[in-house]
């Protein structure tokens, strides 16, 4: 009889212990996982922000070296510009279409960026007759640009700014 009693006994046991999770456990499971995911989304939004941050220098650089290979070009006599310019580029097109140099085309870009805070290829431009603190574009030579978007960087500095 004992070993009736103990071969009955070890099934329930086991039985018992392989149903599943209690409601207990599974209330605990899904408070962690809550928890975590409101910690990562945050997490993530600065990430991608800091990228399009790093993205925003990127093609600010990029623009203003071809603005300055322009203007250097243009003082070195490698072609003719208008005489109020400044030997600055007209407009942002010009460095993407290029300018005529003894039967070739100089260009200084390859397109134009989209602006990653503005998803548009619309920049703000300054010449050198404008005021450095206006947002508005005389239209006469392209000194500078900025981005558009009145938005804040991480670092507390207005994107206009950079």
């Amino acid at each position: 009889m004992n070993r009736a009693t103990i071969s009955f006994e070890r099934p329930n046991r086991t039985r018992r212990a392989g149903r599943g999770f209690t409601l207990v456990e599974l209330i605990v499971a899904t408070s962690i996982l809550i928890i975590l995911t409101s910690l990562a989304i945050p997490m993530a939004r600065v990430s991608i922000k800091r990228e399009k941050e790093r993205e925003l220098r990127r093609d600010l650089w990029e623009m203003r070296d071809a603005i300055d290979r322009y203007k250097d070009a243009a003082d070195r006599g490698a072609f003719q510009t208008k005489v109020d310019s400044g030997n600055y580029p007209p407009d942002l097109d010009t460095l993407v279409k290029g300018v005529d140099m003894g039967g070739k085309k100089l260009r200084f870009l390859r397109r134009v960026p989209i602006d990653p805070m503005t998803g548009t290829t619309e920049w703000g431009m300054r010449s050198m007759q404008d005021d450095p603190d206006s947002d508005s574009w005389s239209g006469d030579n392209v000194f500078d640009v900025f981005t558009k978007s009145d938005g804040a960087a991480l670092d507390g500095t207005k994107y206009k700014d950079w």
